[in-house]
């Protein structure tokens, strides 16, 4: 019998044939894909690549901002009329708008002049008369923007006109114009405004001549406009404040400003060196307060207005910024003279160099630290957070642990720079607080002083510095970190009596047993309520979500509380929350940090003054402590030169805080920064947040070590297209057999022709 070919359809192999091939594309599509988060082609230009933690700013409105994940952006944008050298320790103030710093002029109560060295009680008011420097342009903006006869194009735009546009840009013309002292005074005007969070006007109204007067005359004429309004009305009616004058904020010419304060107050020069006073045009006041802004996001909180080196060009909420070189920049030089390291270490390569060096800043959301330290690890960012010191630290710590990564981050060779800076981080207890706070009664008070007082001892951050690398830093004895004059930190004379004590040369944290008696004391035996014998529990607030890094230093938390056999419960928002709340006073027990607005101790001391209170005053005083005697120092000390007397003071108010335990001092951490190698002119600082315009890259390199960094692994890619091969190959030889089958599985003979 000739033998019989199969005759079944062969789909069953094209479709392998046509399943490898797909198989194949997918391989070369892997072994081409890059890990590289940002588009390709970005890394070789002048482009910068950073990171912000969690959520958008919540206020780049210079009136409001102030919290240390809005500053990245807002120094950049605008200019206050002084700043600090880039490269001096200690501190020098320097001029930035202003032409120069100038000293106050001192008057008496009949406004006649008074010598330098005048007695501070003598002292009526200080004036301060500050040049502005001439032809300074704001950045590109549409409320600038003017028609051929003068008129502004977009001041009175009609219904439908403003559509779909969400960002200045959105407009087809844009405009500018020079920077006057007028804006300033309108900024300080500004902080009277009932309209946005004005959190340092309870501490400008002090001193403003007029300024505590002027709140009242704004609210009232602020409610007169939004009469008819429903409150939570987002269009209000322009609030323009070139109608009211203010006593003692003027404008004699239009580039000089006048400010006159109340007395002596030294720390005022530091203030003018704040965005607080940045400068305002009514322009954009203007321009943003009309019909539909607020509904598209355009307001000054998103879209801020400004002379600085740079200006914001895109903003997508809790995803990503980007900040361009502003155009109308005048640029400025970059400084010839530091520290005698400085010229070492390659920080005034650029002296003299016009700056910003940089044309854009990319700000990217990184929710958690495992991922953002991998991408600069990868070269994908080239600072991991611009302002945030604590980087470097960990960093240099997992060289000391792993010579494999002490081998890795050496040969890609990281910089990362060490200094001690002037900021802390510490533990608050609500003054507000029926538990923790002052109490209502004497006896309600010593109790819960003394529970205070038993927590702190409990909280042992030497621990916490060991178990937490992240925060390597100092353990503080009270509240003023080293550098600051009449700081007494490093010295026998600034122990904490309270929660440590000196063994022959060595200092040690109090044994858990005097926090127990002291627990016992205040009425709570063992952790429970002496009368009711429920446990004691206690919240705690944090500003960050629970994220795996974070989530174990919450359980650290939860470990000192525990010694002492009291609950403690976790209430971790994000920070926007977390701010909202701290302004309500609603928290029982917080963490929360300060980066020093100013070099003095003054700076410091002002977060437990009375008048500054957060709940009542929306200041800065964020336990609202209200103690008559520190505040009558307080007082004191506002008008002291530095001196013996003024050091007196200073360790009175720190002995009342240490006492009354109003904080759990925490530590001091290091300021280090992290930087990739092609990144030049990083120093960390604390009081310098305009560093931007100071970096300068070389995306040349940035785009070959990346490459070799990054570097594609070939071999899972070809042994993946060797498989497929195989397979293709078994599956054709197997059809092939198939196809020499009769019906009963008998290996047919091949045909014959």
């Amino acid at each position: 019998m000739p033998g019989v070919a199969l005759t079944k359809e062969p789909k069953a192999p094209k479709r392998t044939g046509r399943r490898a091939a797909a198989l194949l594309l997918m391989a070369g599509l892997l072994a081409a894909c890059t890990n590289n988060p940002q588009p390709s082609g970005l890394q070789a230009t002048n482009t910068l690549f950073s990171a912000f933690s969690e959520r958008s700013p919540r206020y780049l409105d210079p009136t409001a901002s102030y919290s240390n994940n809005e500053t990245p952006i807002t120094y950049q944008v605008y200019e206050p009329l002084y700043g600090y050298h880039y490269l001096k320790r200690p501190y020098e103030l320097i001029p930035k708008a202003a032409a120069e710093v100038v000293a106050p002029k001192y008057m008496d109560k009949a406004g006649q002049p008074l010598p330098d060295d005048a007695a501070p009680e003598l002292i009526a008011t200080s004036v301060y008369d500050i040049p502005i420097t001439k032809g300074i342009l704001y950045a590109p903006h549409p409320a600038f923007a003017k028609d051929a006869q003068g008129n502004y194009l977009y001041h009175e735009l009609k219904a439908g006109e403003l559509g779909d546009k969400r960002s200045p840009l959105d407009f087809a013309v844009q405009g500018t114009r020079e920077l006057v002292a007028e804006d300033y005074v309108y900024a300080m005007k500004r902080q009277a405004t009932p309209r946005i969070v004005a959190p340092i006007y309870g501490t400008f109204s002090e001193y403003v001549l007029g300024l505590k007067d002027y709140g009242e005359l704004i609210r009232a004429e602020d409610k007169k406009l939004r009469e008819g309004l429903p409150t939570a009305a987002l269009d209000k009616p322009f609030l323009d404040f070139r109608k009211y004058p203010l006593e003692g904020v003027s404008a004699p010419d239009s580039h000089t400003l006048r400010i006159r304060i109340k007395g002596k107050y030294p720390q005022w020069k530091y203030w003018l060196a704040m965005t607080f006073m940045a400068p305002v045009p009514w322009e954009a006041d203007k321009f943003y307060s009309q019909t539909g802004m607020a509904r598209n996001g355009l307001s000054l909180n998103v879209w801020p207005v400004g002379t600085g080196p740079y200006m914001l060009v895109d903003y997508v909420q809790d995803r990503r910024h980007v900040l361009k070189k502003n155009p109308n920049y005048r640029g400025v030089p970059y400084p010839c003279e530091g520290m005698p390291e400085d010229k070492g270490l390659g920080l005034l390569d650029d002296c003299g160099k016009t700056m910003p060096f940089i044309d854009t800043l990319i700000f990217t959301a990184e929710k958690e630290a495992v991922p953002q330290k991998a991408k600069f690890v990868q070269g994908y960012f080239d600072v991991p957070e611009i302002e945030r010191t604590e980087f470097g630290v960990e960093y240099a710590l997992e060289m000391e642990d792993s010579d494999r990564v002490k081998r890795d981050y050496t040969e890609k060779g990281f910089k990362l720079p060490k200094t001690v800076d002037i900021s802390n981080w510490y533990v608050g207890f609500n003054w507000l607080d029926p538990v923790v706070g002052k109490g209502g009664t004497s006896e309600q008070q010593a109790r819960n002083r003394k529970l205070r007082q038993a927590l702190s001892i409990a909280i042992d951050w030497e621990d916490e510095i060991r178990v937490f690398p992240k925060s390597g830093g100092e353990v503080a004895m009270g509240p003023l970190p080293g550098g600051l004059v009449g700081s007494r930190h490093g010295t026998l004379e600034g122990v904490n009596p309270i929660t440590h004590r000196v063994e022959g040369s060595k200092l040690v944290r109090r044994p858990i047993e005097d926090a127990k008696k002291l627990l016992a004391e205040a009425g709570y035996p063992d952790g429970r309520d002496e009368k009711s014998g429920k446990p004691l529990v206690l919240y705690y607030d944090y500003q960050r979500q629970p994220t795996p890094e974070v989530k174990s230093q919450l359980d650290w938390m939860i470990k000192q509380y525990a010694k002492l056999n009291v609950q403690l419960e976790i209430r971790a928002t994000d920070y926007n929350q977390f701010q909202d709340k701290m302004r309500k006073g609603t928290q029982q027990i917080f963490f929360w940090g300060w980066l020093a607005d100013y070099p003095d101790a003054e700076n410091y001391l002002f977060l437990l003054y009375g008048p500054n209170c957060k709940a009542k005053f929306d200041g800065e005083n964020t336990t609202n402590y209200d103690n008559p005697e520190y505040d009558k120092r307080y007082k004191q000390l506002q008008i002291m030169d530095d001196g013996p007397q003024k050091q007196k003071v200073i360790d009175e108010m720190v002995k009342l805080v240490q006492d009354d335990a109003i904080w759990s001092f925490g530590y001091f951490p290091f300021a280090s920064g992290a930087y990739q190698p092609w990144v030049y002119n990083g120093k960390p600082s604390i009081m310098n947040r305009d560093m931007a315009r100071y970096y300068r890259l070389d995306p040349a390199m940035r785009t070959k070590l990346q490459a070799s960094w990054n570097a594609p692994v070939w071999w899972p890619a070809i042994a993946m297209v060797g498989l497929l091969l195989l397979a293709v190959w078994a599956a054709r030889r197997s059809f092939a057999k198939r196809d020499r089958l009769d019906g009963r599985g008998v290996l047919l003979a091949k045909s014959a022709t």
